[in-house]
């Protein structure tokens, strides 16, 4: 029995369908009939119960039997937590149409298990109710009112919805075509998820929980103490089982491998990714929730929540709002009501945000990239072509401060810890994720910004005070710091491209170095986007929604392998992007770039990384300032302060991110200074002219 039991055949059973037919069935005999009769046991018809080769009645007690049953046996102990053993069996149940696998332990179900097929290993205790009642899709194909409340942006969820897919269903609805199609794809995959036997995998335990209808367990899910699950999936599996805990209320729901769910979170019509932590009585309705999300304490209302969207805090909500990598301070929140047509707008936080406390926002708004947003907003400000910016409100009106966040210590922390709280623990990812701070995304819009910053400047002149921007201002110095930091930025990206292509690449000639800098892929030119975690050329998703639309037998699996292809593919479509901006940034093709204009693109990198850099230990110093250490050493003089200080916080030069700033410096300036030194011996044994 066991992996055997068809735990993965979800087609509908018909008429004279057998729970799960297996070659080694039998019907039992007249002898176990008797001991099962003398062990308190009933059955509406002995004939209907069929068991394994091997199996024993020893361990099955005051167990009722109704309809097809099929039982594996019961002859290993099972140890529970706190070292206590019991041996496996059924005691005090009722089981209605159920098939059991090996060494699985059932006892003390108050009411019964019906219409279910459950695997081996499992041990099921103080069960109030699990029951699959008619035809059900175990929440696929489930509709999530996302983003707007009021419909029109709808995703329907099923078991392998990734971030990017349901980002394309969400926001591309000026293509209806490419929707009714994906629509019928998720339909169908749902409509083979049909059955009216629900599953319960291997290995799993549910113990004191209430009821669980319509929903489908996957492998060494572990469900303690939750008060109530209905019509949903758990896709939990050995490499990352899932844990629901207590007082946790689901319906209509998918959860995804290693999720975390616990402490009376409410959550109804929702997709919970990879790796996702909701606990302390957060709450949340038509929201999808992907990789690596944690959620704490508040509330969510039709979010868009894409990979490693944090809100942690008692007072905060997000609602009608798409995030990524974002951190929601404590009160954070939107309103989607301007008008009064009743819920109908929405707002876009891009990737790398953060909110501070008690920030707010009226949608519709449009913030970008690696924005820090403080204070109250409410006269929509579109923030997207200015990325790494503070967004601040002062005087009832919102500055704008474009790219401050270049040189914020936040936000180079968040980068690193980024791929470090990678909690999927399973090989099926479902999820592009890319880490990259500095991508064709943010510089496009960083080279959008230093033309619009310089415009603002020639338009409104140069000794203007404050510039006006898409409903926010900006002060002349902001604006004037806000170009030097873009060209920081871009400087820096553009050089470590050209130098990943030569680092460790030996080239002779210049013919030879050339080669080194030619293409590798033919995607990559124009614009770029932000599937929700994956950065990708716009060209190539044009392309393949033109591939779903036109091609009737296009799969859901098809486009799931063009996701992780292009996720494969993007240092070398970004090396595509970096060429096409060249003859704009450096005057020439790469193809003319000579060892000395490469010499001179490195200096210009080398300088770019060590003022960025230097900006980040000044920021980083901020942190051991004299006014950092208010609250230490309470009852002391200054001195047992500082003392107090340097104990619990450490001494700059000490800590772990100064030093990775300094040795940031080190190795870069190493690294460039190697490059120009094969730049320079190669420029030596050219011929001169």
């Amino acid at each position: 029995v066991g992996s055997e039991m068809c735990i993965r055949d979800r087609g509908y059973p018909p008429a004279s369908y057998k729970i799960c037919p297996m070659k080694n069935y039998r019907k039992l005999n007249i002898a176990e009939i008797n001991q099962l009769t003398t062990q308190f046991c009933t059955a509406e018809d002995w004939s209907k119960i069929n068991v394994v080769e091997g199996f024993s009645p020893d361990h099955i007690t005051h167990t009722r039997f109704s309809g097809e049953i099929e039982l594996g046996i019961f002859e290993k102990e099972m140890e529970l937590p706190g070292g206590l053993k019991k041996k496996t069996g059924l005691h005090h149940v009722t089981l209605h149409n159920c098939s059991i696998g090996n060494n699985s332990l059932i006892e003390n179900i108050p009411n019964y298990i019906a219409n279910y097929r459950i695997g081996s290993d499992c041990f099921i205790q103080n069960v109030n109710l699990i029951l699959t009642e008619g035809e059900s899709c175990f929440g696929n194909n489930t509709e999530v009112s996302v983003l707007n409340e009021t419909g029109g942006r709808e995703v329907p969820i099923y078991n392998r919805l990734s971030a990017q897919l349901a980002y394309i269903i969400a926001m591309y609805r000026h293509r209806p075509d490419l929707i009714a199609r994906l629509r019928e794809m998720i339909e169908a995959y749902s409509l083979a998820q049909k059955s009216c036997y629900g599953k319960i995998g291997n290995g799993v335990h549910i113990v004191n929980t209430g009821t669980i209808r319509n929903v489908c367990i996957g492998d060494y899910c572990q469900i303690d103490g939750t008060s109530r699950l209905e019509n949903g999936s758990i896709n939990s599996n050995r490499e990352a089982p899932v844990y629901i805990g207590p007082n946790v209320t689901a319906e209509d729901f998918i959860v995804s491998s290693g999720a975390h769910i616990s402490d009376g979170v409410v959550m109804s019509r929702c997709f919970i990714g990879q790796a996702c932590h909701l606990t302390h009585l957060f709450s949340a309705h038509d929201s999808l929730f992907f990789s690596n999300c944690q959620s704490e304490n508040g509330e969510a209302c039709a979010i868009f929540a894409g990979p490693y969207t944090v809100t942690m805090h008692k007072s905060s909500l997000l609602i009608a709002g798409m995030f990524s990598f974002l951190n929601a301070g404590s009160g954070s929140n939107q309103s989607n009501h301007m008008y009064k047509l009743g819920p109908i707008h929405q707002g876009v936080v891009e990737r790398g945000s953060k909110t501070t406390s008690d920030s707010y926002i009226l949608w519709p708004a449009k913030v970008g990239a690696f924005s820090l947003i403080m204070g109250r907003h409410v006269n929509h400000p579109d923030t997207s072509g200015m990325p790494f910016s503070y967004l601040i409100e002062h005087g009832n009106r919102s500055y704008l401060v474009p790219g401050a966040n270049l040189k914020s210590v936040g936000t180079i922390r968040d980068a690193q810890k980024w791929p470090k709280r990678d909690k999927r623990t399973d090989p099926d990812k479902l999820d592009c994720i890319n880490f990259n701070l500095l991508s064709p995304y943010t510089i496009q819009k960083m080279l959008q910004g230093i033309d619009t910053l310089q415009g603002l400047k020639q338009t409104s002149g140069e000794t203007s005070e404050c510039y006006s921007f898409q409903s926010t201002t900006i002060k002349n110095s902001s604006l004037n710091k806000g170009i030097d930091l873009y060209t920081l930025a871009v400087h820096k990206f553009m050089g470590n491209s050209i130098i990943k292509r030569l680092e460790g690449a030996p080239f002779s000639d210049l013919n030879d170095l050339h080669d080194r800098l030619k293409l590798t892929d033919s995607l990559g030119e124009g614009e770029w986007i932000d599937l929700s975690g994956l950065i990708v050329p716009k060209q190539a998703v044009k392309d393949e929604i033109d591939r779903i639309v036109g091609n009737p037998d296009s799969t859901l699996e098809e486009t799931e392998s063009f996701f992780q292809a292009m996720h494969r593919r993007y240092y070398d479509m970004e090396w595509t992007w970096v060429c096409s901006i060249m003859p704009r940034w450096y005057g020439k093709t790469v193809d003319r770039l000579s060892p000395k204009d490469i010499i001179r693109i490195v200096r210009q990198w080398n300088e770019a990384v060590v003022s960025l850099d230097r900006m980040l230990y000044d920021d980083a110093r901020k942190e051991f300032s004299m006014i950092s250490r208010i609250g230490f050493g309470v009852d002391g003089s200054t001195r047992q302060r500082d003392f107090d200080f340097e104990q619990v916080r450490g001494e700059f030069e000490n800590d772990a991110f100064v030093k990775m700033v300094c040795k940031h410096i080190e190795d870069k300036t190493a690294l460039g200074n190697e490059l120009i030194g094969r730049l320079e011996t190669l420029m030596t044994s050219m011929p001169q002219h």
